[in-house]
């Protein structure tokens, strides 16, 4: 193993410590404008979209099912229901699909 492979691991350490000990260090103790909280708030589903999104268009050679099972999750989950109901609902429109059409 060369001196190479410890350089990548501390500069991974640093650039994975850095962005989370900064707010830690200056932001203890103050309370964040609520315009900042809503938008901190919202950031894991905007990446959660942005890594979901691609994936509806390659999940199988027929792309109508992603499309259909990204329909049925949005439809669900613009209903209210929580995390857990719209996985379970996708799916199980996407089971449906899949015996109708196989």
């Amino acid at each position: 193993m060369g001196a190479w492979i410890w350089w990548v691991i501390i500069g991974m350490a640093l650039v994975t410590y850095i962005p989370r000990a900064i707010p830690l260090t200056f932001l203890a103790g103050r309370e964040l404008p609520p315009a900042v909280q809503n938008v901190l708030r919202n950031i894991p589903f905007a990446v959660l979209g942005a890594l979901i999104f691609p994936a509806i268009f390659f999940v199988q050679e027929n792309i109508w099912f992603g499309i259909i099972g990204a329909v049925a999750a949005f439809g669900i989950a613009f209903s209210g229901a929580s995390a857990m109901v719209v996985v379970l609902g996708s799916i199980a429109v996407l089971a449906v699909f899949s015996l109708l059409i196989g």
